[in-house]
């Protein structure tokens, strides 16, 4: 029997509200409803459009929500933004073609993106950027330094849990190297990384930064044969951004101290 609701004082239907919302998870409308209500009031707007701002408002939290778990996820060391990054202080970088980037169409289609350059020249902004963009777009993103995954590989195949991390690695739709050629990998280590990569070619999207030219890599993976298999999967069909070699950061700090 459904219980009749007609002569609900405003407190019983607070009350009533607040409960619903518990029940069917949705923290948003709780938290603001009286304020919706009083501007509905105000406003003198409909039923409808009163429902409708309410439940685009519980919608678009939710997709908030969403977003920052993704950002969570990733593990990216810091946070950085597209809009905080200076183009004006990196005439390389085009900033039609980041923006473009950003969009997320290369994630879609499994596309792998190179960023090369030398060190303070905003590799790793970036790389970090696009990323969170990408997380934003509702795409699952992982950072992780190349040092730090060669060894988690390696630590993985000792307890023999190799296919079960390569696998985890491949889940995500955008793979965040950063720190590439700063470290020689030894052998196993790099061989490692090469088999998430083979995962991953053509599926799935790999993002690197790199403070090497693809001829210094040989510093990085010594075997010749591996290193150009490497080079092959995270260019063919990318995308590849050359950041120069001034560094903005010594520039900054150049500024300061001058000034």
């Amino acid at each position: 029997m459904t219980t009749k609701r007609r002569g609900m004082t405003e407190e019983a239907a607070d009350a009533a509200i607040d409960q619903a919302c518990r029940l069917l998870r949705m923290p948003t409308i709780r938290g603001s409803f009286t304020e919706y209500a009083d501007r509905a009031g105000r406003e003198q707007m409909s039923y409808r459009g009163f429902l409708a701002e309410l439940l685009l408002a519980e919608c678009d939290d939710r997709a908030r929500r969403r977003s920052e778990r993704r950002i969570r996820a990733a593990k990216f060391p810091r946070e950085k933004s597209l809009a905080a990054f200076d183009f004006d202080a990196n005439p390389n970088i085009d900033p039609a073609v980041v923006h473009t980037l950003a969009k997320g169409e290369w994630v879609h289609k499994g596309q792998p993106l190179c960023l090369i350059g030398d060190s303070g020249t905003g590799k790793s902004h970036l790389l970090i950027a696009l990323g969170t963009e990408a997380a934003m777009a509702g795409y699952r993103v992982k950072y992780t330094l190349a040092t730090q995954l060669a060894n988690e590989l390696v630590e993985a195949a000792d307890e023999m849990t190799l296919a079960k991390t390569i696998a985890r690695y491949g889940r995500v739709d955008l793979l965040c190297i950063d720190e590439l050629g700063y470290m020689q990998l030894d052998r196993r280590g790099a061989e490692l990384l090469f088999q998430v990569l083979t995962e991953r070619e053509e599926k799935a999207s790999v993002a690197i930064a790199s403070n090497e030219s693809f001829g210094g890599w040989t510093k990085t993976f010594t075997d010749p044969r591996l290193c150009a298999a490497i080079v092959d999967r995270l260019t063919f069909g990318g995308t590849i951004l050359e950041t120069g070699t001034d560094s903005y950061r010594l520039a900054q700090a150049t500024k300061k101290q001058t000034g």
